[in-house]
Order: C-alpha cells, then sequence, then structure tokens
C-alpha cells in the first residue's frame, strides 16, 4: 500500500471508530450531539497527528534539519507548517519557518507556458541554484541572507534577513514544489524531511452523487479568496482547470517521496463551508460559464448540515479552517 492509500485508509478507519463514515452519519451526529463536540474532536486527532510528525522529526536530530512541505491548493500547507513547528518547539527544537515562495526568479526570466504566458508554477520559474546553494551554506553552519520575493515588482530583494541554523534550529520551507527532487538536487536527501499535506478523504453522500476531496478543496479556495483576496467565487472556479493542471504536473506526481502523508480533512469542513459557500454560489448567475459548477457543488452541499454560528466561534485560532474563515493566530 502506498503512503497516499495508507493516509486514507488511517482517515476512514477513524470514522468508522467513532461511527461518522457517511454524511447521513455525519448529520445525525450533528443533530444529536452538536458542532462543538465534532470540532473538538476533529482538532484533538489532528493535535496528535502534527504531534506525531514532529516526533519524527525530532528523533532524525542533525541528520534532517530541513524540512521541505508540499501539497495541492487550500490543503492547509500554511497552518500545517505552523502547527508542526508549534509542535517541534514543544520537544525543544527551535523551528523557523520560510515560503519558498521567497525563491522565485525575477518575473521577467519565468519560463512560458504553452499559452505563451509565464508560468509560475513551474519549477523553472523557482531559483533553484540559489535554493540549494543557501541551504547547503546553513547546513554548514554559515549565515545567509534569505532573499524576499516583492510580488508587486515581481524581484527578489534583500532586506537584511539573515539566517543561521543553530544546534536545536530547524528550517521548515512550504510551497508546491516541495518534494521534487530537482528543486534540491545539490542537497544530501538525508538531511531533508518531506512532508506532504492534502485533504484527502471525503464521505460517501450515495451512489449517484459523488463528494469529492477536489470539490472541498474549491470551496476551501472559493471562501479564502473571497474574504482575502478579493476573487469572486465565479472567477475561482473559472481559474480550478488550470489550478488542477498545474497539481498534475507539478505535485502529484511527488506524493510518494513524501516521509509522511498529512491528511488535512476535517469531519466539520463540509458543514462549516455550507454556511459561508452556499450564499455566494447562489450569487452566481445562470448565464456565467461558471453556473454548472457552482451547481454542481451546491447539489453536495444541499445534502450537509450546516453549522451554527455559534458552533463555528468555537474553531480554535490555531485550527487549519481558520486559514480560510479567517481568526488565525499562528504566526
Amino acid at each position: 500500500m502506498n503512503k497516499i492509500a495508507e493516509a486514507r485508509k488511517k482517515y476512514t478507519d477513524w470514522c468508522r471508530g467513532i461511527g461518522i463514515d457517511s454524511v447521513d452519519e455525519l448529520n445525525r451526529f450533528l443533530e444529536e450531539r452538536g458542532g462543538i463536540e465534532l470540532i473538538n474532536l476533529c482538532e484533538a486527532k489532528q493535535e496528535r497527528d502534527y504531534a506525531d510528525i514532529a516526533d519524527m522529526i525530532k528523533e532524525r536530530g542533525d541528520k534532517a534539519k530541513i524540512v521541505l512541505m508540499a501539497g495541492p491548493s487550500s490543503s492547509g500547507k500554511t497552518s500545517s507548517s505552523l502547527r508542526i513547528a508549534l509542535q517541534c518547539r514543544v520537544l525543544g527544537l527551535n523551528p523557523k519557518v520560510i515560503e519558498l515562495d521567497n525563491y522565485f526568479v525575477d518575473r521577467e526570466l519565468t519560463p512560458l507556458g504553452p499559452d505563451g504566458k509565464p508560468d509560475f508554477e513551474c519549477l523553472g520559474a523557482m531559483d533553484t541554484e540559489l535554493l540549494n546553494r543557501q541551504i547547503n551554506e546553513l547546513l554548514k553552519g554559515k549565515a545567509v541572507e534569505i532573499p524576499h520575493f516583492l510580488f508587486a515588482k515581481g524581484k527578489k530583494v534583500y532586506d537584511g534577513n539573515f539566517l543561521k541554523l543553530e544546534e536545536n534550529d530547524i528550517l521548515i520551507m512550504e510551497g508546491i514544489h516541495g518534494l521534487n527532487p530537482d528543486l534540491t538536487p545539490h542537497v544530501d536527501r538525508n538531511r531533508i524531511f518531506h512532508v506532504y499535506v492534502s485533504a484527502l478523504s471525503a464521505l460517501f453522500i450515495s451512489e449517484m452523487l459523488q463528494n469529492s476531496p477536489t470539490d472541498k478543496r474549491l470551496l476551501r479556495r472559493i471562501l479564502r479568496d473571497n474574504r482575502t483576496r478579493g476573487i469572486s467565487p465565479e472567477e475561482n472556479i473559472l481559474r480550478w482547470p488550470s489550478v488542477r493542471r498545474g497539481e498534475k504536473n507539478n505535485i502529484f506526481p511527488y506524493e510518494e517521496n513524501a516521509d509522511v502523508v498529512f491528511n488535512s480533512t476535517l469531519l466539520y469542513d463540509l458543514p462549516m463551508l455550507k454556511y459561508y459557500t452556499e450564499p455566494i454560489l447562489h450569487g452566481i448567475a445562470e448565464s456565467s460559464p461558471a453556473y454548472e459548477k457552482a451547481q454542481q457543488l451546491l447539489t453536495i452541499l444541499r445534502h450537509i448540515k450546516a453549522l451554527t454560528p455559534a458552533e463555528i466561534a468555537a474553531v480554535p485560532p490555531t485550527s487549519i479552517m481558520r486559514e480560510f474563515i479567517g481568526g488565525q493566530t499562528l504566526k
């Protein structure tokens, strides 16, 4: 059994163990026991999973001082990197978190895709030479000046952010190419711990209606981008096929390179997403090219019991879902 299948099976077994392996059972739990109990249960499980990953990193000792994380869109990678960092601190490690996006090449050097437009998701858009050189210098105990990529200008700048890895320090870096061996070809593989993060599971609705993890990630993305980036649900749905192509080319082929797979699915995420996304999806006009997909998503949501505002308020400020609804306290 491969690592992805093993992670799915582990989650399925857990769901069965608590008596929720279908949408009907999920709705029944919410009716009888309430959303707050479900939220607490799911968050406690994820905290144990994060702690297990931190234990694995700690066991590597000085052999693996670099942690690279990757996963598809809206999997909760940013929150997961910060939650793992927090658990590492509990174990006496001193994690430092950097986004791999800081290592983009300057925009004029970005390779063009088949459509003649800059392909920001391909590996060639990354300054792998600089990244490899700096990682190796850090592993040798040297100080390096970490770049900061200014997206508005499309350029890297250096603003005095120097980094040196001391005895108990580890460096956590998150980005779409984190599991691709061609990202760090000149770094000793044994010095890197790889983590794959994705929402891998979905509950059964019916033989006629499929509820996919991919649709769940799209709903997360619609909610987050509508709230923080000014991107409408319609725009997000129309961009989704391009996002999916990037995932298939740059992320999914390297899943099995992970040392550990983290399943970021939460049983309460669809009930919470229904509360936020159902009203805005209804706003997509029938004349829109995004209408059909919006209706597919609404059909799934109609089978889900929504959380109440009081229940949503119980979502911890460190939860993955705070990445999408706001109110997160992780830094």
